[in-house]
């Protein structure tokens, strides 16, 4: 079955769970974004990085995901490594509910942090869009509004995590934070990367700095990348 039609399938019968790679979300119209919706029922939801996080987490590692969105990602991590041993982090507060109500259709509790990670600690400004897929940090001159929100720098959650992998999509803010982070100790990053936002020089320029520090490009499918410690 080809993807539209799927989408016109599971719309037409109103689904208001679905399961996706082996975990459930809400589908419901009154609790899901048109365009989520619609990307849940074609199956193309954030389907790179879980095609990824499929390939390489595994039972007790230690997961941080930087960039939660709905919580579909965050969910096959925690069914992979385990319940307890997935870190997420998201900067919308609009979206805390639904993770949260995503999880306990699971039967899960999510070790959640509602707040914005950065370079270095402090309250930033996130520009908070009514299609959450285009909400950031970075101004993109797009309509929505600005909101300040608490921030943690990437280095104090890897201190305090130890991941062994790190998951991250956050619209653009890839540079700074992994120019910032200290990955001694990760052995995979799987990122989404945004060069329409920050530009494919600034993409190349992150992803040299990554091979130098012992990353190299194990997998890529479409803009998201999974790299792997040598």
């Amino acid at each position: 079955m080809t993807k539209n039609l799927k989408m016109l399938w599971r719309r037409a019968w109103d689904l208001n769970v679905l399961r996706l790679h082996g975990v459930l979300v809400n589908t419901s119209k009154a609790g899901t974004q048109h365009s989520v919706r619609n990307a849940l029922f074609k199956g193309v939801y954030e389907e790179h990085e879980c095609e990824l996080v499929k390939r390489v987490v595994r039972p007790g590692h230690r997961v941080l995901e930087i960039g939660t969105g709905i919580g579909l990602v965050s969910l096959l991590a925690t069914r992979l490594a385990g319940e307890g041993q997935v870190l997420s982090c998201e900067a919308n507060p609009a979206l805390e509910a639904v993770i949260r109500a995503n999880y306990a259709l699971n039967g899960w509790t999510p070790r959640l942090k509602m707040l914005a990670v950065t370079g270095s600690p402090g309250e930033v400004t996130f520009h908070q869009n009514d299609n959450l897929l285009s909400s950031s940090r970075i101004d993109r001159k797009l309509a929505g509004r600005e909101i300040t929100v608490p921030g943690i720098a990437i280095s104090a959650l890897i201190g305090e995590h130890r991941p062994d992998t790190i998951i991250m999509d956050v619209e653009g803010s890839e540079i700074e934070l992994l120019g910032a982070a200290d990955l001694s100790e990760v052995s995979f990053l799987i990122v989404e990367m945004h060069p329409h936002i920050v530009g494919v020089d600034r993409i190349n320029d992150l992803l040299r700095k990554l091979n130098a520090d012992g990353f190299r490009i194990a997998d890529q499918k479409h803009k998201t990348y999974l790299l792997q410690r040598e």
